[in-house]
């Protein structure tokens, strides 16, 4: 639904509602700690994540591919000591240079890129040898019953979602992109239903 009416009018503001909570600002600030130096931000977003970064944290280059999120983002922006560079983006086709990045960091944003492998293989091309790859996501539940729902409902949150999936194998996607998993992370979001609340959190390391 990328250029769409509902893209770029409702989905930003759907995403800033939604997303914003204090419930979840634990979670990003727990996910963000081990990160420092030049980050790329890969679906910034609104720019929920820039008050959770650590001071190590310098400059984040910011990657989204929806231009109507910026209007949003940009009032975190100017409130931040971290000089941020917004860019309208694919994260499948980054033109930042081999071995940039101390660290890139992704939240709830895997589930929604179409050609996901290809960003990882974007994102591991522009981290620096031993760099790390920070997520939280959530995607396919650990229990059986909840992944029936979790297929059966796709169809239908790729449109709320715009795009986004129910779905994937986050622990699978991420370990068969030259990522060594350094830690992970598997657990339920509270106040959301299973089927939508199931996350993985972990810090990844380039191989």
């Amino acid at each position: 639904m990328s250029g769409s009416f509902y893209s770029k009018f409702v989905f930003p503001y759907l995403c800033e509602f939604f997303m914003s909570g204090a419930s979840l600002n634990g979670f990003r600030q727990d996910a963000l700690l081990k990160t420092g130096g030049e980050v790329l931000e890969i679906g910034f977003g609104t720019g929920l994540n820039l008050p959770h970064y650590p001071d190590s944290v310098q400059k984040i280059d910011a990657v989204d591919v929806n231009p109507a999120m910026y209007p949003l983002a940009r009032k975190r922006i100017e409130k931040s000591e971290i000089s941020v560079t917004n860019y309208i983006l694919s994260g499948e086709n980054l033109p930042m240079e081999d071995s940039s990045y101390d660290c890139v960091a992704c939240t709830f944003t895997l589930c929604s890129i179409p050609d996901v492998s290809k960003a990882l293989f974007e994102i591991n091309r522009v981290l620096k040898p031993g760099g790390k790859f920070v997520f939280l996501e959530h995607g396919l539940s650990d229990t059986s019953k909840v992944q029936v729902w979790q297929h059966r409902l796709n169809p239908l949150q790729k449109i709320i979602g715009d795009g986004c999936h129910l779905n994937r194998d986050m622990d699978q996607i991420v370990r068969g992109a030259a990522f060594e998993m350094k830690s992970l992370k598997r657990f339920q979001l509270p106040l959301l239903p299973k089927f939508i609340g199931h996350c993985y959190q972990s810090v990844a390391v380039k191989e």
